[in-house]
């Protein structure tokens, strides 16, 4: 009889593995005790469901005996640090990662591989991360989640032209949604000498304090790489939304920046009339000199 329920558990463990995890919570949690799989993809499904908390609270007590569980137990304190800026958690995430990916079982595994990149991206060390990544890509070409962390390495390293590629083969909603994918593509962008896709990425944001963030980043790179025109738009929307000086003042110096452009007949010159309507929209006294 015992026999008969345990294989019946494990025929519905397995039924939820398969279908996604459909029916995690009503399943799951009574085989917890009788199959040891059954927290694993327990906790894989609160992390799923973007509920860190929740995967920690179950897993936190777990000594871990095989590789799967070290690197979930990476990958669950490294979403819990990242979360809630935890660096204790973030160490014990570098740890673990470190444990499976320099053991002789796993070293030369994709998961080994996996985690000494994870390890490595934690440590913000992006050379070490791009050796280990190189080492596996052709096995994860079109996944999400290795594209994600594939294109913010490369771009982390200044390989503006390959991370933006990459990160254009990202079709998840909800990555392409998320502020750090949005951050880096603008960066990419700019860096590309394409501003306008920058700002056309901005445009398309709601008001919120990451698109404020995301403008701040789109004027002060703009800035840097000589492409005043965007520059200026970008930090008079900024000045509208926060009167501060520092705002007026780059976008004054990116307008003085794009005058000299047109001058030297690198901008058309109905230009001109824009930047005169940028530098009167403010309240800054300054703009009658």
């Amino acid at each position: 009889s015992s026999g008969i329920n345990a294989e019946y558990g494990l025929i519905k463990h397995n039924l939820v593995v398969f279908r996604a995890g459909e029916s995690a919570l009503q399943v799951l949690p009574p085989l917890i005790d009788v199959i040891p799989e059954a927290r694993l993809n327990l906790v894989i499904y609160y992390l799923r469901q973007d509920d860190i908390q929740e995967a920690y609270n179950h897993f936190k007590d777990v000594s871990p005996t095989t590789p799967q569980e070290y690197i979930l137990k990476g990958v669950v304190n490294a979403a819990l640090g990242q979360e809630q800026g935890l660096n204790d958690h973030i160490k014990i995430a570098q740890q673990y990662f470190q444990l499976v990916g320099g053991s002789a079982s796993e070293c030369d595994t994709i998961p080994g591989r996996q985690c000494m990149a994870s390890c490595f991206f934690l440590l913000k060390q992006f050379e070490d991360v791009l050796i280990y990544l190189n080492s596996i890509k052709s096995y994860f070409y079109n996944e999400d989640q290795f594209n994600y962390n594939f294109g913010q390495a490369k771009a982390a390293t200044g390989n503006y032209k390959e991370a933006e590629e990459i990160f254009l083969m990202i079709q998840s909603d909800k990555m392409k949604a998320d502020y750090v994918y949005l951050g880096w593509l603008a960066r990419c962008y700019i860096m590309n000498r394409k501003p306008r896709l920058a700002w056309e990425l901005y445009l398309k944001q709601e008001t919120s304090s990451e698109s404020f963030s995301l403008l701040q980043l789109i004027a002060n790179d703009c800035y840097k790489m000589g492409q005043f025109y965007y520059s200026a738009k970008a930090f008079d929307v900024l000045e509208r939304l926060d009167p501060n000086p520092e705002y007026w003042e780059g976008k004054r110096g990116a307008c003085i920046g794009l005058f000299q452009q047109i001058i030297a007949g690198h901008e058309p010159r109905e230009t001109l009339r824009e930047i005169l309507a940028i530098l009167r929209n403010t309240g800054n006294a300054q703009v009658d000199y």
